[in-house]
């Protein structure tokens, strides 16, 4: 259960953040290190790197005075409006073990259910919302095959593969997570899929990354892909297209050191499935059964082995799509 100090000092520099566009992820980063996020709103604190840098210029010159009052009364809300409504942050130690193996961790997370130790052993099962019959059979036979070898499937919630994924791990008498595109107060997106999240809740858990009154935008869904990714020890892509969320979750997930999955029948569908398994041969596998996907999750205790050691470096990819760090002209504090 998160600490309240540190939560609301993790919503109130969220929020100074999201005004300067820095992502979340480097709070989430700078906290961790720090080991509070009390200390983030205190000064001064020395940053450590660029992205450290870009956070304390953020708060120096978008967070408010009344910040904390503010986000403890919003907190207080959100807790009124749903009593099943729980939060974890990064500094807590149910966070997610998975998540402490990429480089860019949400700094906190609502739920409505609970994620247990078990939900280590997970792999993200992902696809089109628009599948073929062939894709659907196959999303949900894989899903019922996974729960039934004990591993959790985590997936969006999204009609098509992710529903698919997610009926076949209940019907498989195991554990599966929905990564939630909006926040936990909003109504489900999409609506059909209501009475879903709820067995999923009683189950397991719904899970998002954002404050629970965060609309649904076609922005928030791809940054959702960055953890389900984040959870999980891997991806496995079913059925999707050149233009498919699944495929950018598939080159997160790489970025982020997880497995990536492409079943046989996908790579023989869409050309970019083979382009991206040739041009990434350490993290991708092209797998044909179950099995193959199973023989290479690791246990809980290894996870946490290497999540110990602190996050990992800022991928390369992100250095190169953000480019040479600005230097500030005015004091940080």
């Amino acid at each position: 259960m998160a600490e309240r100090a540190d939560l609301v000092a993790l919503m109130a520099a969220t929020d100074a953040a999201q005004r300067a566009r820095v992502p979340w992820w480097q709070i989430g980063r700078a906290a961790a290190r720090l080991g509070s996020a009390t200390t983030l709103l205190a000064e001064p604190w020395e940053p450590a790197d660029r992205w450290e840098s870009e956070v304390a210029v953020a708060l120096a010159h978008h967070l408010d005075a009344d910040a904390q009052a503010r986000w403890a009364g919003e907190l207080e809300r959100w807790y009124a409006a749903d009593e099943r409504l729980r939060f974890v942050t990064i500094l807590d130690e149910d966070y997610p073990a998975n998540l402490r193996l990429v480089f860019n961790p949400p700094p906190f997370l609502s739920l409505r259910g609970q994620i247990a130790p078990e939900d280590t052993r997970g792999v993200a099962l992902v696809g089109t919302r628009h599948p073929s019959d062939e894709g659907v059979s196959r999303a949900r036979r894989l899903g019922r095959e996974l729960a039934e070898a004990g591993v959790t499937v985590y997936s969006g919630l999204a009609t098509g593969i992710d529903t698919a994924a997610h009926l076949g791990a209940l019907e498989g008498g195991g554990r599966t997570v929905a990564v939630l595109g909006h926040g936990l107060l909003r109504p489900v997106y999409p609506k059909e899929n209501a009475s879903l999240a709820e067995s999923i809740a009683k189950t397991a858990a719904l899970v998002s990354q954002f404050r629970p009154d965060t609309p649904a935008t076609r922005g928030t869904f791809p940054m959702r892909n960055v953890v389900t990714s984040g959870l999980s020890q891997g991806t496995i892509v079913v059925e999707a297209s050149r233009t498919s969320g699944a495929r950018m979750q598939a080159r997160l997930a790489a970025e982020q050191g997880k497995h990536v999955w492409l079943l046989r029948s996908l790579v023989e569908k869409f050309d970019w499935a083979g382009e991206f398994a040739d041009r990434r041969p350490r993290e991708v596998r092209v797998v044909e059964r179950t099995g193959d996907i199973v023989d290479e999750i690791v246990d809980a205790q290894a996870i946490a082995d290497a999540g110990a050691k602190g996050l990992p470096p800022v991928a390369a990819a992100e250095e190169e799509r953000r480019g040479a760090p600005v230097e500030p002209q005015f004091a940080l504090f």
